[in-house]
């Protein structure tokens, strides 16, 4: 069994080795390489203490000195080096207390998490797999090294680590792992937002969103998605849906790219139908609204799980605009408009959500829905044609032109602005200078006897 390792860290293991160090790769680097992956870094274990490796190399940076780790610098790329460790106890389910630095592998790989990330490897001395790690991959499992209560006692991360390497790999969670994960989901209060955001993103965007479900049943999300477990528990009485809104979520996610945007989107999109359920005499559900009131619903989330405002943005757009058009009875005009509010620039985004969405829902009326989609398609492929005004910046008359006719600058030349675009939204063969002009005159009219009908009141 022959690990291929990068000759910048082949060059780091052999300058340990020469100074009469032990040095082994370690950890997902392994475990990725064993499984046909390719590693997103490289990590090295020794039995040098972090002194000796900052003797060795002349760029080094002092990444954890107190916990053994030098980040060693070689043609501009950083590689962790950690000395050989026994950590102290975890009195806040996160962090050790103190650790205490050892010359011997078997140490440094006892304190590990799982099985699979369990595992060292040197060109020479080959696979040091103490935990059968390499059996638990060839098993398709994810097991904890040593007693599973104990991993999780000493840091709660590894519940979330655990199901998100289930969801990477495609792997399995072993019974004795998956009791211990419920005995100790309360320990995720010890764990900072933005390291359940890291995995939390990093398992919705694996080839296995449907792990969401893994979350649910371990009572994982009611620690940290509480919103996703009134998902799971809201029916969809109707012809339209075959499943509740969770298992409907799940499918929705599993249609769209593992991107960010698109997979948080897709995660969202329905939370607001626990809140509008409503049942009908005859027995059906309806969830009016759903998109309107889900939108601050999912903000408020990805706001409190600390995601970019790149993302929250995008993403809560595509929760409000997910159901864009589905009546069937939109027009050219409504087109436009939406496509104004939305920006035309995000309707791939729309449209992959929007086939996202049917292809979770029941067969009922799948032609028609599917009609309904085209009609949509077209609308904006002639919108993009025509080049149709869209925004204000697409008017023919700008801010100047209309300082001609004595529009002061501030609400009046913004609402004059908003009148025109409504304008030509309404017929885009409207947005000559000519026309402009001629309508911002006759809308000054109208406000001017607004004004002076509110004055004799």
């Amino acid at each position: 069994m022959k690990i291929i390792i990068p000759g910048d860290v082949l060059w780091i293991l052999r300058k340990l080795n020469e100074a009469g160090h032990e040095a082994y790769v370690v950890g997902g680097c392994v475990r990725d390489s064993l499984l046909g992956r390719t590693p997103n870094d490289w990590d090295i274990t020794t039995s040098a203490e972090p002194m000796e490796v900052k003797a060795l190399f002349r760029r080094t940076i002092d990444t954890g000195l107190q916990h053994g780790t030098v980040t060693v610098m070689n043609h501009g790329t950083g590689y962790e080096v950690t000395t050989y460790r026994v950590d102290g106890d975890y009195s806040d389910h996160r962090r050790p207390e103190s650790v205490i630095f050892s010359k011997n592998l078997a140490d440094d790989l006892m304190r590990r998490d799982f099985t699979i990330n369990a595992m060292a490897y040197h060109p020479e001395q080959g696979l040091v797999d103490l935990y059968d790690g390499m059996k638990d991959m060839e098993e398709h499992v994810i097991r904890t090294v040593g007693e599973p209560d104990a991993r999780f006692d000493e840091d709660a991360l590894r519940i979330l680590r655990a199901v998100r390497f289930a969801a990477q790999l495609g792997f399995s969670i072993e019974a004795a792992t998956r009791a211990a994960i419920r005995n100790h989901v309360d320990d995720l209060a010890h764990v900072s937002v933005e390291r359940i955001e890291t995995e939390l993103t990093k398992l919705i965007c694996s080839p296995h969103p449907e792990e969401m479900e893994e979350l649910y049943d371990l009572g994982i999300t009611a620690r940290i998605l509480p919103e996703f477990d009134r998902m799971m528990e809201t029916p969809q009485n109707t012809p339209y849906h075959y499943t509740d809104v969770g298992h409907h979520t799940i499918a929705v996610m599993q249609h769209v790219s593992p991107t960010k945007v698109m997979r948080y989107a897709a995660l969202l999109h329905d939370v607001g139908k626990p809140v509008c359920r409503a049942t009908d005499a005859a027995g059906v559900d309806h969830f009016k609204k759903h998109p309107i009131v889900g939108e601050p619903i999912a903000r408020e989330i990805l706001k409190r799980l600390k995601l970019d405002n790149k993302t929250i943005e995008n993403a809560c757009r595509l929760v409000l605009w997910h159901d864009f058009g589905l009546k069937g009875d939109l027009t050219e005009a409504g087109f436009r408009r939406g496509m104004s509010k939305m920006g035309i620039e995000h309707f791939p985004e729309y449209l992959e959500i929007r086939k996202a969405d049917t292809a979770g829902q029941s067969d009922y009326r799948q032609a028609e829905k599917q009609e309904v989609l085209d009609h949509v398609i077209r609308m904006y492929e002639k919108t993009l044609e025509e080049k149709a005004p869209l925004v204000i910046r697409d008017l023919a008359a700008g801010g100047q032109d209309l300082k001609t006719l004595g529009v002061p600058a501030g609400p009046v030349m913004g609402q004059v602005l908003q009148h025109l675009l409504d304008f030509v939204l309404t017929e885009p063969a409207r947005n000559t200078k000519e026309q402009l002009l001629r309508e911002t005159e006759n809308f000054l009219k109208q406000l001017a006897r607004q004004e002076e009908g509110n004055s004799g009141e």
